[in-house]
């Protein structure tokens, strides 16, 4: 049912030894990760997996999810805390000056189909002072409330965007493109400020390079000048650097300032941006 890609233990010291530990975690209909982190935030444990096949709703995503937990000794531990990450394009920003909670299926409704069961959820984005509104998906919240009682959760958007404007230096724009199996999302700062944010999906090179001129064209920034950061799945080989790199040349990847990166780890340092501390 899933294909698990990579497994790696930060250390040797067994993860079952370790009496107080914190799982977070992050899933899409593309595919399932996992960390576990001592008290003083130390990895421990990162797994991930990718679907062989995309999950096609929700309900299919938690048979994949419930047959990862069921052989993963890993996750059948006590944890003190759980934070889940909800990783989709179901979501927008609000600004504080104009969200009311009874407003959130208005907000969704002219950008994604929204069906009369579903449940809308908000982050509070203190960095910029927003929210981000977006569907969770409920039947994943509901099975790891039954496996580990009370857990945080937020949209993966959220997590992001706060993490970005806190470790961005740059005071000219700069463009973030962080991409997954099948989307992507463009985030543009200046310094502190949040100018752009929106997801993408992506089924071809040229469905990517479009979105990213396209984005450029309408904030009126230079493809030669801009500094364009990717993070995620994406790799200087691939055809998707090739593709932006032809029009596009201040090109870099983020680098993730965990220690995690710091020792002999196979996994790149701009991916896993979002889960990894």
């Amino acid at each position: 049912m899933t294909n698990q890609i990579m497994q790696k233990r930060r250390i040797n010291k067994s993860v079952e030894s370790i009496n107080s530990k914190k799982l977070s975690i992050q899933f899409s209909l593309d595919g399932f990760s996992f960390c576990i982190y001592t008290q003083d935030d130390t990895i421990i444990n990162f797994s991930e997996f990718d679907f062989e096949k995309t999950a096609v709703s929700p309900e299919n995503l938690l048979d994949k999810i419930e047959a990862i937990f069921a052989s993963e000794v890993l996750l059948q531990q006590d944890f003190t805390e759980v934070f889940a990450v909800h990783q989709n394009q179901l979501s927008t920003i609000v600004p504080d000056p104009f969200f009311n909670p009874k407003n959130v299926t208005e907000y969704l409704k002219y950008s994604i189909k929204i069906l009369n069961d579903d449940l809308i959820a908000f982050d509070h984005i203190a960095s910029i002072s927003a929210k981000s509104v977006y569907v969770p998906y409920v039947n994943i919240n509901n099975y790891i409330f039954q496996n580990f009682g009370e857990f945080e959760y937020k949209h993966h958007l959220s997590v992001l965007i706060e993490k970005l404007i806190t470790q961005n230096t740059a005071k000219e724009e700069t463009v973030f493109v962080n991409v997954f199996k099948n989307d992507f999302d463009i985030i543009v700062l200046k310094e502190k400020e949040l100018i752009f944010s929106n997801s993408f999906s992506l089924t071809t090179k040229e469905d990517f390079i479009y979105y990213i001129l396209f984005t450029l064209e309408q904030l009126k920034l230079a493809p030669e000048k801009v500094l364009l950061c990717f993070l995620g799945t994406i790799e200087k080989e691939s055809e998707l650097y090739t593709i932006v790199y032809k029009y596009v040349r201040n090109v870099t990847f983020l680098k993730n300032p965990s220690h995690f990166f710091t020792n002999e780890t196979s996994i790149s340092n701009h991916s896993n941006y979002i889960l990894i501390n």
